[in-house]
């Protein structure tokens, strides 16, 4: 997909801007990228990748997401076929949720992501420690238009 000088970053956006007709305003990527990195869907199709839950599970397995905020998640991945949900005749009824096969196909890159974000915790969190104290980092453009600096 390229030329091998080329970075990954660069293909992807190319492919991208290709299939788009260059412009990323209505890039479908978003969308998609939109769901999956939200704040809870990770979680719970990781969760969901080692087996089939029942609600009552899930909010015990990720105990702080709110029953809405689970609930809204769970029908927005159901949506978007990353879930499915199975109900069964019993008395009260019983629902499951689990990964379909295109949600099956997401917990490999997944499971990289939070193993990167695992190895490199302690360098972010270093990171916005030192952003935080000292605030954001001066750009190139703001060192170069210093009052009173010396120039070349």
């Amino acid at each position: 997909m390229g030329d091998d000088n080329q970075n990954p970053a660069s293909e992807v956006m190319a492919q991208i801007r290709a299939n788009d007709g260059g412009g990323l305003a209505n890039c479908p990527v978003r969308g998609v990228l939109d769901r999956i990195g939200d704040k809870w869907s990770t979680l719970i199709i990781m969760v969901l990748g080692e087996r089939p839950y029942r609600f009552g599970e899930l909010r015990r397995a990720i105990p702080d997401i709110s029953q809405r905020m689970l609930t809204q998640t769970l029908r927005d991945l159901q949506r978007d076929g990353i879930l499915s949900r199975h109900v069964f005749p019993t008395n009260p009824p019983s629902v499951e949720y689990r990964v379909t096969p295109l949600g099956s196909s997401l917990i490999g890159p997944l499971a990289e992501l939070m193993t990167w974000a695992e190895t490199h915790f302690a360098e972010i969190r270093a990171a916005r420690t030192a952003f935080d104290r000292d605030g954001a980092a001066p750009s190139l453009a703001t060192e170069v238009a210093k009052p009173g600096a010396a120039t070349g």
